[in-house]
C-alpha cells in the first residue's frame, strides 16, 4: 500500500507540491494569527518552515536541491524552479498601475532606489566579510538583502552556485522578518503615521512581506501605500542588481 501511494505521489509531484505548500501556507497563517497576532506574517513562518525542511531534505539525502531530493517531494523542485518563480515577479509586476508610483512624488522613486542599492551593497559588503569576494556570490547575497525574490533572480541570471543563492533567501528572511517586528517599534521615531512617510518607508525597506506585515501592526490603513513601493522595489532590483549593481561590483573587485 506504502508502495502504491508513494508512487501515485512521484507520478504526480507537481500537483503534490501545490498540496504541499498550501498546507503549509495555511498552518503558518494560523500560527501567525494565534502566536504573533499577525505581527509576524503567516509568508515569513512558511520561508522559515521551508528551509528548515530543505536543509533536513538534503542532509538525509545528500543532495543539492534540498527536499526536492525526496523523490515524492521532487514536484517541489519544479514549483519552486526558475519558470513559475519568475512567472509569479512578472505576474506581481502587472498589477501594478504606473499612475499609482506617481503619487509618492519624487521622494518614491528616491527611496526605492536608495533603497535597493543600499541594501545591496550592505549584503555585498558582509558577504565579502564571510568570504564570498567574487562578484557574482556578492551580487546574489546583496540582491537576497534587498529581498529574498530578488536574491534568487541575480542568482539564477548570473549563474551562482545554489549554497550562495540559499544564502541570499536566508539574508531576505531575516529582513523581512527583521522589519515586520521593528516597524512597530520605530514607527513614533520616524513619524511613520501617513501614507506619504509609507510609501518612502516601503521604498527604503522593500520587503513586501516585511513592510505589509509591519505596518498592518501598525496602522493597516498605511499597508496599501507601504506596499505598493515595496512591489516596485522588488521590480527595480530584479531589473538592476544582476546588471548595473553586479558590473559595478565587476568594476571594484577587478574579478
Amino acid at each position: 500500500m506504502n508502495d502504491v501511494v508513494a508512487g501515485l505521489l512521484e507520478a504526480n509531484g507537481l500537483v503534490f507540491a501545490f498540496l504541499v505548500v498550501g498546507v503549509l501556507i495555511l498552518v503558518s497563517n494560523h500560527l501567525s494569527r494565534r502566536l504573533t497576532r499577525g505581527r509576524l506574517q503567516g509568508s515569513a513562518i512558511a520561508i522559515t518552515v521551508g528551509l528548515v525542511l530543505a536543509y533536513f531534505g538534503g542532509l538525509h539525502t545528500g543532495g543539492e536541491r534540498g527536499l526536492a531530493d525526496v523523490a515524492i517531494f521532487a514536484g517541489v523542485g519544479v514549483m519552486g524552479g526558475a519558470m513559475l518563480r519568475d512567472f509569479a515577479i512578472v505576474s506581481t509586476a502587472y498589477g501594478v498601475d504606473l499612475d499609482e508610483i506617481k503619487k509618492a512624488g519624487l521622494t518614491g522613486v528616491l527611496a526605492i532606489l536608495l533603497g535597493v542599492f543600499v541594501s545591496a551593497v550592505v549584503g555585498a559588503a558582509i558577504a565579502a566579510g564571510f568570504g564570498y569576494t567574487d562578484p557574482v556570490s556578492m551580487a546574489t547575497i546583496g540582491g537576497g538583502a534587498a529581498t529574498y525574490i530578488v536574491g534568487p533572480v541575480t542568482g539564477t541570471a548570473l549563474g551562482a552556485s545554489s549554497e550562495v543563492i540559499a544564502l541570499s533567501v536566508a539574508a531576505g528572511l531575516v529582513k523581512a522578518v527583521a522589519v515586520m517586528v521593528g516597524t512597530p517599534l520605530i514607527a513614533p521615531l520616524i513619524k511613520l503615521d501617513n501614507y506619504k512617510s509609507a510609501m518612502a518607508f516601503g521604498g527604503l525597506m522593500g520587503t513586501t512581506s516585511g513592510v505589509a506585515g509591519g505596518l498592518a501592526a501598525t496602522d493597516k490603513r498605511l499597508v496599501p501605500y507601504g506596499a505598493m513601493t515595496a512591489t516596485f522595489f522588488t521590480g527595480v532590483g530584479c531589473l538592476l542588481v544582476p546588471s548595473v549593481f553586479y558590473f559595478a561590483l565587476v568594476l571594484v573587485t577587478g574579478g
